[in-house]
């Protein structure tokens, strides 16, 4: 028998049917059930009947699920039956049907990143990015515009070593090409070296012939030592000048990096370095160069301060940025030279001359620190160190 439940939808009717087939059972007919404990239990959903010939055989329940379609509607309203069992339901999905296939172009696959050497290539040809900077963002301390012309007054009045033989100075007679290497050179032998050492190797590597990419790369180690010997760590700058040369060779044809982000990538070169490179070398300002003399005397001033805190910044680079923050682009070249030479001469890292300077009274640090002492007595015993 069937038992019909129709349930409508506007563009579909669907019907369910359930279809029973047994045996009439009369009122005497014995039980289904097993009769000693041997025998085997049915199968839930599954009863036994008996046929004609006396042996019990099971009763089977079928369940179907049926679409049907509607039809023209006629007099008896009848409906055309389309059996059709969806086979794809009868069994559960494969997992690997949601298994993540990785593509070419999926984040983190290997194929979706450029090859390293894609990074480097073509730098020659093209044209450098100009940092915008985050000139005007910043509140600008009080007075620092009266702080920064006293200085330049002050520096006009007397020469510092960095005026004579700064970085930018190196092979100023050699062709553009030879000359931005030498620039870079010159700055790397600067670091944690006095100007007038680093003039003095400059000026050696450039009479042995060695301030170019081809020279250097054929040059011998101990030779380059030698050659640079005063300055600062000069074992490892040696062989950063050797590595930096033979990849300045195979990557850029004998020059330098022209962008900062390459310049970074460069064995020995840091982010002073570098905005020094890009200032000097390509005249491209990415922002303030920032040395030691600069960090210190900015935050001698109260110009920079670390972040969320009043206190001093650690780093030279962490005053960069604060420097950046609020002092004008016009004012992100010169304020290298300027503040360098002031910390050679006048607020220098031991005994700042703060006698002698005349923006003593804007600074916050001015007395605050060992002033350089003062003339000892002649004939007196007591007054001498042992």
């Amino acid at each position: 028998m069937f038992f019909a439940c129709p349930i409508r939808i506007p563009a579909l009717s669907i019907t369910f049917a359930r279809r029973i087939t047994c045996s009439a059972m009369s009122k005497g007919s014995s039980s289904s059930l097993p009769t000693s404990s041997n025998e085997v239990p049915p199968n839930p959903g599954i009863s036994s009947v008996k046929s004609s010939n006396g042996v019990s055989e099971p009763e089977t329940r079928v369940f179907v699920r049926r679409r049907v379609k509607k039809i023209a509607e006629s007099q008896d309203s009848g409906f055309e039956v389309e059996p059709k069992i969806d086979t794809k339901r009868s069994c559960p999905p494969n997992i690997e049907d949601f298994a993540f296939k990785r593509t070419k172009d999926s984040p983190g696959s290997r194929e979706s990143k450029p090859p390293p050497d894609l990074l480097l290539n073509g730098i020659e040809g093209s044209t450098p990015t100009t940092h915008k900077g985050n000139a005007g963002r910043g509140k600008p301390p009080e007075n620092w515009e009266k702080v920064l012309k006293g200085i330049r007054e002050m520096r006009s009045s007397e020469e510092a070593p960095v005026d004579t033989m700064g970085c930018g100075r190196a092979g100023s007679t050699l062709p553009p090409k030879e000359r931005r290497f030498a620039v870079l050179a010159s700055s790397l032998l600067s670091s944690q070296t006095k100007d007038h050492v680093t003039h003095g190797a400059a000026l050696r590597l450039q009479e042995s012939g060695l301030l170019t990419a081809e020279a250097m790369d054929k040059a011998d180690e101990e030779t380059i030592k030698s050659l640079i010997y005063p300055v600062g760590f000069y074992s490892t700058k040696a062989k950063n000048l050797k590595k930096i040369a033979k990849i300045c060779l195979m990557k850029y044809g004998g020059d330098i990096p022209r962008s900062l982000e390459e310049l970074l990538l460069l064995p020995g070169i840091g982010p002073k370095i570098a905005h020094l490179i890009m200032i000097m070398a390509w005249n491209d300002v990415q922002g303030i160069c920032v040395d030691t003399h600069v960090h210190r005397i900015c935050n001698r001033l109260g110009w920079v301060s670390g972040k969320g805190s009043k206190q001093k910044t650690s780093t030279p680079e962490e005053t960069r940025v604060g420097l950046e923050l609020w002092l004008p682009k016009e004012e992100w070249v010169p304020i290298n030279p300027l503040l360098v030479g002031f910390g050679q001469t006048i607020c220098t890292p031991l005994r700042p001359k703060c006698g002698n300077c005349s923006v003593s009274d804007l600074c916050p640090s001015a007395f605050k620190e060992s002033s350089s002492p003062s003339p000892k007595l002649k004939g007196s015993s007591s007054t001498k160190k042992l």
